[in-house]
Parts: C-alpha cells; sequence; structure tokens
C-alpha cells in the first residue's frame, strides 16, 4: 500500500474530471471482423510480486502500418510475435491526433477536455498534476522515460524528474525530436552532448545534420536495454518513447531520416517510402531485443508489456500514406478526429496472464493506462480522472466499458469527436459547424454522415460536447467572425 504522507500528498493534488459510464457493442478492427474475449490464465503460483510495466510507443505509426493489423510490404515481425503471443487490441485510441496532448493524456489519466496540454504547444505540466509514474514511484516501482517528452521544457515544472521519473533520457522539445541527429540530447537535468554536427541548429535543437554520426533512436534502443539490465530486480516502470517513425519537418521532403534503408534498399519505390518502411522495422528490430533481454533475464512472466502508438500516420517528410495505406480501412490521418487520426495498433505481452493469440474489442483510449497502471501496483486510483481500468481486458475478465470516449483538436479551429457505443460524432471547426454522424458497427471508414437519420442521438453527442469539457485559458474555444451585414440603405 502507498504510504499515508505520500497519499496524502496526492490526494491533495487537483484534476480536474468527468465521470464515466458504459459503452455499447464493440466494432470490428484491423481485418473487420468480430473477435472474442480472451480468458486468462490461472495466476503463477508464489508469493505475490508486483509486476514490471514496459509501455512501448511509437510516434505516428499509423493503424494498418503494422503487419498484424494488415501491413503487407513493412516487416514487423516482433510487433507480430507480440500480438501472437499476447493480446491484439483492435479498437484502442490515443489521446490526441497530434503529440503532446496524446502524451498527456497518457500520463495523467485525462482526456483532452480535461488534461492542462490540449495541443503542441510548449506548455508543461503542472505541479499539481498527477502523472503514472508518480503513483507507481510511490509503490517502491523505480521509473524511468526514454525517448521523448514533449510536455516540459527545459527548467520548468513538467520536466520528466519533476513528474515521477527517477531517470530520463531523450528529447524535451517536439521539433527538438524532429532531428535523429541532433546535437545533443538529456539526460535526467543535463545535456548530453553528441558527434552529430547540425548547421543552422534551431534553438530548440531542430534542424538537419550535416555529419551523422549518433542515431539517437538507437541510443533510446540501447538505453532501454541498460535500464532494464540494472532494474532487473523490479519492480520497474519503463515508459519508452520512441520518435519512429515522426519526420524530421525541417528537411522538407527528405525528413525520413534513417540510417540504412535495408531490408528495403532495392525495392523499385521512392526513396521516401523506403526510408519509412526502413524505420518501422529498425524500431521493431530493436523492440525484439528489448523483448528478448527481458526473457534471458527470466523477468518474461513478471513483465506487462504494451505497445502503441500517440495518433494516426503522417504526411510530412516525403511520406505519403496512401503508399502503405498506413490507416488501414480507416478514413484521417494524423491531425484528423476520424478513426485513422486517432485509432492505433495496440497489443499487450505477459506470459501466463494474457492469453497468447486472444484479441480484444473492448474500446480504450490513452487515458486508460492510468488506473490500469494503479491497479497492477494495488495503488490507490486518483478521483476525477477520465480513464477506466482495462486490466480486466487484459486477462479476459468481464470488462467495464466507457459511455463515452471524447476528444478535442485545437488546431484549424476546434474540433471535437465522441465515441459513444457504434455512434461516433465528430464536429469539424467550430460549434457552428454541423455534427457528422457515423455508426462505426456498419461503416468503420465513416464514408456515410446519417446525422439527418437519428437527430437524437445527435442531440446526445452535442450534449456530450458541451459536458464533457472543462475550459482551459491555453486552448479557448472561440467561435469564427461573423461578417456584419452592410447597413441597409436609405
Amino acid at each position: 500500500m502507498v504510504n499515508c504522507k505520500a497519499e496524502s500528498s496526492l490526494t491533495r493534488r487537483r484534476l480536474l474530471g468527468a465521470g464515466l459510464g458504459a459503452v455499447g457493442a464493440a466494432v470490428a478492427g484491423c481485418a473487420m471482423e468480430r473477435t472474442t474475449k480472451a480468458r486468462a490464465a490461472a495466476p503463477p503460483a508464489g508469493p505475490a510480486r508486483k509486476p514490471n510495466l514496459i509501455f512501448i510507443l511509437a510516434d505516428d505509426l499509423g493503424y494498418g502500418d503494422v503487419g498484424c493489423y494488415g501491413q503487407k510490404r513493412i516487416k514487423t515481425p516482433t510487433l507480430d510475435r507480440v500480438a501472437a503471443e499476447g493480446m491484439r487490441f483492435t479498437q484502442a485510441y490515443a489521446g490526441s491526433t497530434v503529440c503532446a496532448p496524446s502524451r498527456c493524456t497518457l500520463m495523467t489519466g485525462l482526456h483532452t477536455g480535461h488534461c492542462w496540454v490540449r495541443g503542441n504547444k510548449l506548455l508543461p505540466l503542472r505541479p499539481g498534476d498527477v502523472t503514472v509514474a508518480e503513483l507507481l514511484k510511490a509503490q517502491g516501482y523505480t521509473t524511468g522515460i526514454i525517448g521523448k517528452w514533449g510536455i516540459g521544457e527545459p527548467g520548468t515544472t513538467g520536466i520528466p524528474n519533476r513528474q515521477g521519473f527517477d531517470y530520463w533520457f531523450g528529447y524535451l522539445n517536439q521539433r527538438h525530436a524532429h532531428n535523429y541527429w541532433p546535437t545533443y540530447l538529456w539526460r535526467n537535468q543535463g545535456r548530453v552532448p553528441l558527434k552529430n554536427v547540425v548547421p543552422k541548429e534551431g534553438k530548440e535543437g531542430a534542424g538537419v545534420a550535416s555529419e551523422r554520426v549518433e542515431y539517437s533512436h538507437d541510443l533510446f534502443a540501447g538505453e532501454a536495454l541498460a535500464f532494464v539490465e540494472k532494474h532487473k530486480a523490479g519492480p520497474f516502470f519503463l515508459y519508452l518513447a520512441f520518435t519512429i517513425p515522426h519526420a524530421n519537418n525541417e528537411a522538407g521532403r527528405n525528413g525520413m531520416e534513417v540510417p540504412s534503408d535495408e531490408p528495403y534498399s532495392a525495392e523499385s519505390w521512392p526513396q521516401q517510402q523506403k526510408n519509412h518502411a526502413a524505420m518501422i522495422t529498425r524500431m521493431d528490430r530493436d523492440i525484439g531485443r528489448l523483448m528478448a533481454l527481458v526473457k534471458r533475464l527470466g523477468i518474461d512472466e513478471q513483465t506487462l508489456v504494451i505497445f502503441s502508438s500517440d495518433n494516426g500516420p503522417h504526411r510530412e517528410g516525403g511520406a505519403d500514406p496512401n503508399f502503405f495505406d498506413a490507416n488501414g480501412p480507416l478514413r484521417g490521418i494524423k491531425r484528423d478526429l476520424y478513426e485513422g487520426g486517432i485509432r492505433v495498433p495496440t497489443m499487450a505481452r505477459w506470459p501466463g496472464r494474457i492469453q497468447a493469440g486472444s484479441v480484444s474489442d473492448h474500446a480504450w483510449a490513452f487515458w486508460d493506462l492510468l488506473p490500469t497502471a494503479c491497479e497492477l501496483a494495488g495503488a490507490p486510483v486518483p478521483k476525477h480522472i477520465d480513464g477506466l481500468s482495462f486490466l480486466p481486458a487484459l486477462l479476459g475478465k468481464p470488462q467495464k466499458a466507457h459511455e463515452y470516449l471524447y476528444w478535442e483538436f485545437h488546431e484549424r479551429g476546434v474540433s471535437q469527436a465522441v465515441r459513444m457505443g457504434d455512434w461516433k460524432g465528430v464536429r469539424r471547426g467550430s460549434r457552428a459547424a454541423k455534427t457528422e454522424l457515423y455508426d462505426l458497427s456498419k461503416d468503420l471508414g465513416e464514408a456515410t454522415n446519417v446525422a439527418a437519420d437519428h437527430p437524437d442521438v445527435v442531440k446526445t453527442i452535442e450534449a456530450l460536447f458541451a459536458s464533457a469539457r472543462t475550459d482551459n485559458p491555453h486552448f479557448p474555444v472561440r467561435e469564427p467572425k461573423r461578417k456584419k451585414k452592410p447597413a441597409a440603405k436609405t
């Protein structure tokens, strides 16, 4: 149990929240198939031990970019094996359709109607924001993050070491994270100089390297192996936030940066697509190295590994999401609140606890990680969060479902989306825009707007657009200015 002092400190934290309830029937996922619930194996005998948790996050990886979700040309043998040895989710959702707010929901258990960081602004988490790392640390976990953070600049209250992480290595700033050959990375609160050379480097470290020596992804993979080796006695929480396959936006159409386009060098594809595929396969390879280490250390059955992506696929750096059918059967990409922008490939592996080869159609989102981690660790769950533990789904037990899932997005106006049972409502641009309605059980690709046929459902969803959020001074909801009518001539 958490010590009284730590628990008292956490319960004084101010969190925003909303009530949650039950959701209707789930819809088909990757291959548009109906799936079966998994039944968990009996827990291992012996004294109870708090499990390790490794959460691996890809950056801009689409629902259709992975083999077990239908990808035919990009090789992802490790992720396919994780799914075969564990559980594949067909209806897992990112916290947002872009990076920073998605990561904020993952850490805080609050959706984008309540969390502090709701867009890609350089806005840090506050001292009063409670993170999953902080809650696990209070339960005796060693906590580490490697990769991309994006919700706290240097010296602010939002840096990982001030948000519950014992160890941190990577990029703080999102634009810095565009550059795969940066001149420095962060280790805890100090800069680590690298051997790369970046002419005209931006103040946050962004740019295009002229001398490419140390590839950041490879450094992250090595750091992850070292962290697990060092803390194998457990329990530990590792948040491994890779930047692959995000583009280096500063490099224009040559932004898919990777040391080698192997194993796709001989393909007759555009170079950008070779590089894009090579990035994903490189990440898959390094996840394989991590999984092999966990097994070699004998902590396989004490370690829950979850893999996901922070949002849908991008059209940046010369990449074309249509080339590999990156969103699969879904509509939309990154920066859309259609399914292709927020539904993400997600799988979990925990030998002896998660049934191998199982598939779950439970609909959950990033804000559910925090209560799930709390249930794993025996930690008290903070009040007034939006998340709901999906541990029962992982273990094949009856799973409570959400009454609704909510997103808002603050670029190109303010867009909102609600998933309520099989219904999906989307409102793009402003409160004055008409709400679109889709029946995902019949229309996974959101091709047919049925709002006119179901005004009662639209009314319910529009009420949620208003009630599922609180105001945030950094992300105001403003109505578009209406043009004044010219004065009548007299």
